[in-house]
């Protein structure tokens, strides 16, 4: 695969993308205008695919934590196109040059959808993907017909129970750790939290601080593995501090949040929440077109907790159609459970509209 970006990430594993689906996406307009995006778009089979899949990654991950739906979908003989793009910072695509987060991303997705003129689409988007994936479409919210969720929420995140500045534990959550890890190491830390799939082995950890930093040193410099992937995507400073920007801003989940970016100055993406809060219930909901939702949420996790699913089913009632919650899972559902989220996408749930 020829590989047309700056990023870190030089060595791809063979599954990270389908043979020949490897594509290329020059942003035209925006900060990040010049910059190559790297996408996977993947006809099933060669006659006409039925819908489209456009799976939106979040942070610390990029498209291949996709790998295993995808290739369930693959494997169903559905007719789909299959679109997964890796944001600017991650994966394959250019490094970022600043501090990005969701509406920066968005912005970028929005061009990319546009250039594509992607129609009928199945959206499946997790972590900072839920903001990045359903605010891409403001404007043009008609081209999605199904969604599904995972581990995601466009919402303030509620104040009770577990937080991002009290989980895994309270005296080290997770929105310092971009403080307490060194730029060198946060690719260990992306590699450790995706690959550790179990929750438990990971709070053990983080409750043995010198063990738990030694061990996403070690991650961080490691190859061969799944979690190579990962971790190399941040083997830059500037991809580690994009990323790193967004877990800082976990606390203000959905609230919106200003920062004082060192390139671009103060940013601040309060409108953008307010517009695709409003918009999202309004033209998805039953108010407006009534699409189908599916939801698939690791239980051990902010994301999951009831109060912020029971904010989806109010916006999206259908989600209570085909829902899921797994009490063994943590946050990054997606890399345990990709054949059901598959089969999810795959349902025809087109005529069960309430």
């Amino acid at each position: 695969m020829r590989i047309a970006s700056n990023t870190p990430l030089r060595q791809p594993p063979h599954d990270y993308c389908p043979a020949g689906a490897d594509r290329w996406f020059q942003i035209p307009d925006g900060l990040d205008a010049g910059k190559q995006l790297f996408y996977i778009d993947h006809q099933t089979r060669p006659d006409s695919p039925d819908r489209t899949v456009l799976f939106v990654h979040g942070n610390p991950e990029c498209s291949y934590t996709y790998r295993r739906c995808r290739d369930a979908l693959i494997e169903s003989g559905a007719a789909l196109r299959i679109v997964i793009p890796d944001h600017i910072g991650f994966g394959l695509s250019d490094q970022a040059d600043f501090e990005m987060v969701d509406v920066h991303h968005a912005a970028n997705l929005a061009q990319l959808i546009r250039h594509l003129d992607l129609q009928d689409i199945t959206l499946v988007v997790h972590d900072w993907g839920g903001p990045i994936g359903i605010g891409s479409f403001a404007g043009m919210m008609d081209r999605v017909e199904r969604l599904v969720v995972l581990n995601t929420t466009v919402f303030p995140m509620p104040p009770d129970g577990i937080r991002y500045n009290n989980w895994p534990a309270r005296w080290m959550p997770w929105s310092v750790f971009p403080r307490l890890m060194p730029d060198a190491t946060w690719g260990g830390v992306a590699a450790t939290v995706l690959e550790d799939a179990d929750p438990q082995p990971f709070i053990r950890l983080a409750a043995r601080s010198a063990r738990m930093q030694w061990r996403f040193v070690r991650r961080a410099i490691e190859p061969g593995t799944a979690g190579h992937v990962f971790s190399e995507q941040f083997r830059s400073r500037a991809n580690a501090r994009s990323s790193q920007r967004n877990v800082l801003q976990t606390p203000c989940w959905g609230h919106g949040y200003r920062y004082t970016d060192a390139r671009h100055g103060v940013q601040d993406n309060h409108a953008f929440y307010a517009t695709l809060q409003q918009a999202l219930p309004a033209n998805w909901g039953p108010t407006g077109r009534n699409i189908p939702v599916s939801g698939h949420f690791g239980a051990w996790d902010p994301c999951a907790k009831p109060s912020v699913i029971q904010q989806w089913r109010d916006a999206l009632p259908r989600l209570d159609e085909d829902l899921h919650l797994y009490p063994e899972t943590g946050h990054f559902v997606e890399e345990s459970k990709g054949e059901a989220i598959a089969a999810s996408i795959l349902a025809d749930r087109s005529s069960e509209a309430l």
